[in-house]
């Protein structure tokens, strides 16, 4: 007895979808960037000049911070 499997692919439709998720993904993955960056600035930007210099910090290094952390 013959048994025959017929199997349609939809990789056209699937990768596509993929495509677009991994586009939603790294817009995302950007704003939350951004947000942090953006809070952290704002938090540091709160803070006195004694407090930046008891953590190592002036003011003119708060945006390279902000941007830098989310490599960590």
């Amino acid at each position: 007895m013959a048994a025959y499997y017929i199997t349609r692919s939809h990789d056209g439709l699937q990768t596509f979808a993929g495509r677009i998720g991994t586009v939603l993904a790294n817009v995302y993955a950007s704003v939350v960037d951004w947000n942090d960056a953006r809070v952290t600035r704002n938090a540091l930007s709160a803070l006195t000049d004694r407090e930046l210099e008891d953590i190592g910090l002036v003011r003119g290094d708060i945006d390279q911070v902000a941007q830098s952390h989310r490599l960590f």
